[in-house]
């Protein structure tokens, strides 16, 4: 008999290897080397749609000692790992989501209670022979068992922040339920009870002052994947190979779905929403509103700190400096422009430039996300550059000079709140947010490295895209010629004729003294 928090069996994993699957087994390998270790403890926090379910029912189906997994994985990449046979179907598995009780339509200050009743009536009944007492709470009977039989449990917590995240008004029901978790796996019998825990969610464990409250867990998250990286999402190799095969234009995929920097990853996908394009067989955002970034957004209007002016940086192309660590991942407890920023982080709207302590808009999907929540929040300068945007790019791609000037002029004096002119870095700005929609068809590439130097703004059209590319050199108080004329100077179009064949020359000039934009377009002569 399957149960519904133990023994509960591979039948969530044998229904998706039904389907297109993705082999993220080899995550198998490096919790079974954290196994009846000091590192036994994983809390592993990934954003929602990044495939934390799947993973815990990947390894529920192979720790789990009620079936027989080997023809799920027997194909698979653990199969090669040299722990494979020493740990399949070998535990007691114990799976506990967390969503099951707080979608139950019982007071919150219930959930702890009913939770560990639950749990402990199926333990009792899988190990009848075990004698416990009435008092005995959940770890009390976890430890008569093992003390009984000899066995370690395995643990798995799927959306394990879900009680944090929808009672943080009710401190009674949350203090309840981390007690539980510290009961559970801080108490004096944890390290014989368990011989792992895996824990999912979408936040990483709160920081109470400068400490978690479960802080002999190895945490992995968005911010710091450690070895996990690679099973945060999809990587290009494995979209690769499902476009192809599903007669995918990769091109596109790469365009709505990639841009994630995880860890020691330089390109990740969005899982879900890769697999939800190949089902309908076309790119669109999946993402869909939630209650969550509704609750973001609310911080986003209040500002901290210019944090709307970062948001549309980043919507222009740019990228923004966070400091990560100080947030004390609770989005209820969100106090400075860097607390929104890393919330986002974590919940997949902005990916994480470790190496430089950047953040920025990871791809196409989120960006219209971004762009929604801009028009739902009626930022009338943006929405009034974002509209104008497609006009602006048809007028440069017919060479229309005038026209070209006249609506990055319009760009400029509607957004002068926002960025102030003092060089060519922030006319780059300004300018990548009136070209905002040449993302459709271009890849945007600001500060792009060419030639002898680096142009300001170079559109390179798409796979399968027959339109022009477009090298964009500015200048703050100099003239447009002396703009085309660096980049003939310079050989910036050199390195731009590997991608395409035509290339327009634009060179834009403003007038610290008129205050007036001028442009010159020139089609490139080889």
């Amino acid at each position: 008999m399957v149960g519904r928090y133990i023994d509960k069996g591979n039948v969530g994993f044998r229904e998706a290897r039904k389907g297109e699957y993705v082999d993220k087994s080899g995550l198998i390998s490096i919790i079974n080397n954290t196994l009846c270790s000091e590192f036994k403890y994983s809390c592993v926090s990934r954003a929602r749609r990044f495939g934390k379910s799947m993973a815990a029912k990947m390894l529920c189906a192979y720790y789990d000692r009620s079936c027989d997994s080997h023809a799920l994985f027997d194909d698979l990449e653990i199969a090669r790992d040299p722990s494979y046979e020493e740990h399949l179907n070998k535990y007691p598995v114990i799976y506990l989501d967390v969503t099951d009780f707080t979608t139950r339509d019982i007071p919150r200050i219930e959930l702890t209670t009913l939770m560990q009743q639950k749990v402990k009536e199926e333990v009792c009944e899988a190990f009848p022979d075990v004698e416990v007492e009435a008092d005995d709470d959940l770890m009390d009977v976890l430890g008569h068992v093992v003390r009984k039989t000899g066995v370690q449990f395995i643990m798995i917590v799927d959306e394990w922040d879900a009680i944090c995240r929808e009672a943080a008004d009710e401190p009674e029901a949350m203090n309840s339920y981390v007690n539980l978790l510290r009961r559970l796996f801080k108490g004096g019998d944890s390290a014989t009870v368990f011989a792992g825990v895996y824990m999912t969610g979408i936040l990483p464990i709160k920081k109470y002052d400068t400490q978690s409250a479960l802080n002999n867990f190895r945490e992995y998250s968005m911010v710091t994947p450690r070895q996990l990286a690679p099973y945060f999402g999809f990587t290009k190799q494995e979209v690769q190979a499902l476009a192809a095969k599903n007669g995918m234009n990769f091109d596109e995929l790469e365009k709505w779905y990639d841009g994630y920097l995880i860890g020691s990853q330089p390109s990740m996908f969005n899982p879900n929403s890769v697999m939800e394009a190949i089902y309908n067989d076309y790119c669109e955002s999946y993402w869909g509103t939630t209650a969550t970034y509704d609750t973001v957004a609310t911080y986003i209007e209040m500002n901290y700190e210019g944090l709307k002016d970062d948001v549309i940086e980043m919507l222009a192309g740019g990228r923004c400096p966070v400091r990560v660590k100080g947030f004390s991942n609770d989005m209820h407890d969100v106090k400075s422009r860097d607390d929104v920023l890393t919330v986002l982080i974590h919940l997949g709207y902005l990916t994480y430039d470790r190496t430089t302590q950047e953040c920025f808009i990871p791809n196409m999907e989120v960006a219209g996300e971004m762009e929604s929540a801009i028009m739902e929040n009626k930022w009338k300068p943006v929405v009034d550059a974002l509209q104008a945007s497609e006009r602006l790019l048809a007028a440069l791609l017919r060479g229309d000079a005038e026209a070209v000037a006249r609506g990055v002029e319009t760009a400029h004096r509607e957004n002068v709140s926002l960025f102030k002119y003092s060089d060519e870095n922030a006319m780059a700005c300004v300018l990548s947010l009136a070209f905002y929609n040449a993302r459709n068809n271009f890849h945007v590439h600001r500060e792009y490295q060419t030639g002898d130097g680096y142009a300001d703004l170079v559109l390179i059209p798409r796979k399968n895209v027959s339109k022009p590319a477009v090298v964009i050199e500015l200048k703050y108080d100099h003239t447009a010629d002396t703009a085309i004329s660096q980049i003939k100077q310079k050989h910036y179009p050199e390195k731009v004729q590997e991608y395409t064949g035509d290339i327009l020359l634009v060179g834009i000039s403003y007038d610290k003294a008129t205050k007036v934009h001028a442009c010159q377009i020139e089609q490139f002569r080889k």
